[in-house]
């Protein structure tokens, strides 16, 4: 049954529209510039065409542009009638817009769906443009496939997956928000949202909250915010905190005072649970510490702070309870305030940061490691009490892989996931999930074994990184 939205949403979303029709005092002004609205992007034309996947089903494959942004589609010759939209991930800062085929291509098309991907028409952390590329890119199916001589009916279904900032696109796109706010609009028919940013600007939240308690630990509290000598004092704080600080090249090892901000890291990212201690040691702590020294306005996204550390509590321990120390610490670390409304309602379309606010009605199987350190499993603890608190819980499912890197997954991992969403949304029982929140049950050393599958498929060679990982911790991974 669709699920209500909450009458404060309602009643922003027609304020919003009568202020957009003319129906107040005056026409709305016009929205204010960012950053990100006076960068420039381009999109290499050369680098679209791509080339059919080696013993796979023939397909038809067509690359172009669209409102600015690259894209790819592909659909068998034995199309089933259904499209599934691809959302990547986080591409940097540069100039250049790139589209990426999903990991699981080869399921797709032996499957007989459509697949598309869009480059989104900028890079940063533009959700709103990734949202708003991928739903143009939905909508517009039908005529590239007639431009490209091969008229095709209405797809019966359109799914959404995608991972790490493609995640966040793709529990964005279909957010009841979403349907209110969005310039493109698309009723997804179900969604697999991976290794994804399901808190929002949450994940920025934490960030900081890393960063305040590292400075707090190493004896140079922060005392506003942004810290302005990050750069200077950096050295210093991994030094108080790290005997060997997280690499490509070097696992971590901490100091006494780098065991605390162990802890810490735990409790903020999830809570005590296999496969953090191997995240920790890490390459991604050293990729987490890289965004540390920001001011709130994520890279030119939004123009005021969005970033607030105030409702965290520090633990040392894993119990609930503070001891004095812990009272101590959460007395007097640093607290980061977020500008009122940063993040706010837009006249023009979706919020800068679009919310994922869990307020959907379709089938949703998400996948999440438990050892990443870049998009913390918290993301998927604060996505099922969003879904708790607004009656869609019935609708999710959550699933936890034993994966120590971000978007560790196998094609397996995530074929399973896709599989038993559509299988759900055609009328099948509701598949198997974790419990995210409970703390005894994420702490079990036997959590995130029953969806992992460490069976690699043709294309994961030995030489991928997947491969690597899974064979150079399979003891980590093991569930015997």
């Amino acid at each position: 049954m669709k699920q209500p939205v909450r009458s404060a949403f309602a009643l922003a979303t027609l304020t919003l529209a009568l202020s957009a029709c003319g129906g107040g005092s005056s026409d709305p002004a016009p929205e204010a510039q960012r950053p990100q609205d006076t960068r420039t992007f381009a999109v290499t034309e050369t680098s679209l065409p791509f080339t059919a996947l080696a013993g796979a089903p023939e397909t038809d494959r067509w690359s172009g542009t669209l409102e600015g942004a690259g894209y790819r589609i592909e659909v068998p010759k034995n199309w089933n009638g259904k499209l599934v939209m691809y959302a990547h991930g986080y591409a940097g800062t540069g100039a250049a817009l790139t589209v990426s085929n999903p990991a699981i291509r080869r399921y797709l098309i032996e499957q007989g769906y459509a697949w598309a991907a869009s480059s989104y028409s900028r890079n940063y952390y533009d959700v709103r443009a990734g949202v708003e590329d991928t739903n143009a890119l939905a909508l517009a199916f039908n005529k590239i496939a007639a431009a490209n001589s091969r008229p095709l009916a209405t797809p019966s279904k359109i799914y959404i997956t995608g991972v790490s900032m493609g995640g966040h696109v793709t529990a964005a796109a279909i957010d009841e928000e979403a349907l209110a706010y969005a310039n493109h609009k698309v009723s997804y028919n179900g969604a697999v949202p991976m290794c994804g940013v399901l808190g929002d600007t949450e994940l920025y939240d934490f960030f900081a909250a890393y960063q305040a308690a590292a400075m707090q630990l190493a004896g140079v509290p922060a005392t506003s915010w942004p810290v302005t000598n990050w750069a200077t004092i950096q050295p210093a704080v991994k030094n108080a905190l790290f005997t060997t600080f997280p690499s490509t090249t070097a696992t971590g090892a901490t100091t006494a005072q780098g065991d605390k901000l162990k802890t810490i890291v735990q409790n903020l990212t999830g809570g005590q649970r296999p496969m953090f201690d191997v995240g920790f040691a890490g390459p991604y702590t050293d990729t987490v510490w890289g965004t540390f020294g920001r001011d709130g306005k994520m890279l030119g996204i939004l123009n005021d702070d969005v970033v607030s550390t105030k409702n965290f509590v520090y633990q040392l321990d894993n119990a609930p309870a503070l001891s004095a120390e812990e009272t101590a610490l959460n007395n007097t670390i640093y607290r980061v305030q977020a500008t009122p409304d940063a993040n706010r309602l837009r006249t023009d379309g979706l919020r800068w940061v679009p919310k994922t606010n869990a307020r959907f009605n379709i089938p949703v199987v998400t996948i999440h490691t438990l050892g990443d350190m870049y998009v913390p499993f918290s993301m998927e603890q604060i996505f099922k009490k969003r879904a708790d608190a607004e009656g869609t819980s019935g609708m999710l499912v959550q699933r936890a892989i034993r994966g120590v890197a971000h978007c560790d997954f196998t094609i397996n991992e995530q074929v399973k996931a896709f599989q038993d969403m559509v299988t759900w949304e055609s009328g099948g029982a509701k598949p198997q999930g974790d419990d995210v929140l409970t703390a005894s049950t994420v702490a079990d050393p036997k959590y995130g074994c029953k969806f992992t599958d460490n069976t690699l498929t043709v294309d994961e060679p030995a030489s991928s990184a997947i491969a690597r990982s899974r064979a150079q911790l399979a003891a980590a991974y093991s569930c015997n």
